[in-house]
């Protein structure tokens, strides 16, 4: 198992640590299950369960005609 060691400013760390006591895991599963959301090749599970809810909702094709892609995050 891969060990990381990380620097980050005193605010990221108060907003981590808040998420970590709300999340009630250690900070240590808490940084490991954010890798995996970020670096993960498929979506979660709450957005695959949202398939089909919306009859109405226009497909990607037809959005794109008339609004532009919003700009993706880089890594």
């Amino acid at each position: 198992m891969g060990q990381v060691t990380i620097y980050i400013d005193d605010k990221t760390e108060a907003n981590m640590n808040a998420a970590v006591k709300a999340s009630g895991i250690s900070r240590s599963k808490w940084v490991a299950c954010v890798i995996r959301e970020k670096a993960g090749a498929e979506w979660p599970q709450e957005v695959k369960s949202l398939a089909g809810k919306w009859q109405d909702l226009p497909m990607a094709e037809d959005l794109r005609q008339t609004v532009a892609d919003a700009q993706r995050e880089s890594f």
